[in-house]
């Protein structure tokens, strides 16, 4: 992992006409990717059928486990390794995974899981649309911890945010989730691919020093260690127990405070640089929609509806879903009359910011269960009526 051009294979560039799946594995492979550990889950199947192909012709590795549990183990594994490594998924699968995505956190181990999410809870809908894994990506591993979700709306953004997910990960050293949907993973559109020179790629800091590079937790000024690999004759310990710098287990309380506040400091002192948003006409907006994902692009069409009926509705996309963005959305609050959140599960992210807004501005869920999408139509129509 020296140097951007030995790390990114080749990618076709070109425009192609695609889904959201097999656009998130180029982008993936357009990173760096050079390890795919899975197991098949509809409704993201086709992403690893797209990495078994495309990664031998890159000289990398795809292999297809007898669960989700090892799928997750193998790509720590191959990334401290050496290897950008990823993984893709739906609800059932991710919810197996968890145990070692805490795992991952406490060993600051760089790697990308996909999340092709489906409605549930248990089997539920396997080949229809959900939301509902937004807090489990947050909190569904045990112990305090930080971690990073992207949520793309589109083709192009699946390609896009596929490397804006890897070099995250590499950059704070953090397993880092991608929440796609069923309708985003499978709907076709455009997709451009730039050129390979034209795509910005950030690999994981390495030791400058023999002493750094025994020391695989000792962390610089930005609270991120240098990454030390197996094979490259540093004797490294990685364990799940708190440990200290060299990785000892370091069982004790004071080593607990000190392990524990760098990893959820190195993420919460950095989310200027780590959230996205996009906003649409705000500046005069007395009511806003909150969404993400396919619920977005229905919430985006809202409000270009409800202008035309006088209402001044803006809109805020969370394309980063965690780290949430508090600050924005509370300075918002303090503008408008009402916050309505576009989401396809019982009120997950509605909660958030009701958590946030604390009564500066009224906060509806504007929810559906799973199984089908927002129009544009029911959100107007819902907002008209919370508004009577």
């Amino acid at each position: 992992m020296s140097d951007n051009k030995e790390n990114t294979p080749m990618v076709n560039t070109g425009e192609y006409f695609t889904s959201g799946n097999l656009a998130v594995a180029e982008g993936s492979l357009a990173a760096g990717c050079k390890f795919f550990g899975g197991y098949p889950i509809t409704p993201s199947s086709e992403v690893a059928e797209h990495m078994s192909i495309k990664l031998p012709q890159t000289k990398g590795h795809f292999v297809q486990f007898e669960d989700e549990i090892a799928s997750i183990a193998s790509i720590l594994g191959a990334s401290w390794g050496g290897w950008k490594s990823m993984t893709a998924t739906s609800g059932p699968g991710y919810s197996l995974m968890l145990e070692n995505i805490g795992l991952g956190i406490m060993t600051e181990t760089p790697c990308v899981i996909v999340n092709v999410q489906r409605a549930g809870p248990s089997t539920g809908l396997p080949t229809l649309v959900g939301q509902q894994d937004i807090q489990q990506a947050r909190w569904g591993s045990h112990g305090d911890y930080e971690i990073i979700a992207l949520s793309p709306n589109s083709v192009q953004e699946c390609f896009d945010l596929a490397i804006t997910a890897f070099n995250l990960a590499e950059e704070f050293r953090v397993p880092v989730t991608i929440l796609m949907d069923e309708t985003i993973g499978h709907m076709s559109e455009k997709l451009v691919i730039p050129e390979k020179e034209k795509i910005e790629i950030v690999n994981r800091k390495k030791p400058t020093d023999e002493a750094d590079g025994h020391l695989p937790y000792k962390a610089d000024e930005d609270l991120i260690p240098p990454m030390a690999v197996a094979g490259e004759g540093y004797n490294v310990i990685t364990t799940g127990l708190t440990h200290d710098e060299r990785g000892y287990p370091a069982l004790e309380a004071d080593a607990q405070k000190v392990l524990l506040t760098r990893l959820l400091d190195k993420i919460r002192k950095n989310k200027d640089k780590i959230i996205r948003l996009e906003e649409y006409m705000l500046d005069d907006a007395e009511f806003v929609i909150i969404s993400f994902g396919i619920s977005s692009r229905a919430a985006k069409g809202a409000v270009n509806l409800a202008r035309e009926k006088g209402l001044k509705v803006g809109y805020l996309r969370l394309i980063t879903i965690w780290p949430f963005p508090d600050e924005r959305i509370a300075q918002i609050a303090e503008k408008v009359k009402a916050i309505f959140i576009a989401e396809i599960n019982s009120g997950q992210v509605t909660k958030e910011v009701q958590r946030v807004v604390k009564g500066e501005a009224e906060v509806h869920g504007l929810l559906k269960l799973g199984g089908a999408i927002h129009t544009p139509s029911e959100i107007v129509e819902e907002i008209e009526r919370r508004l009577k």
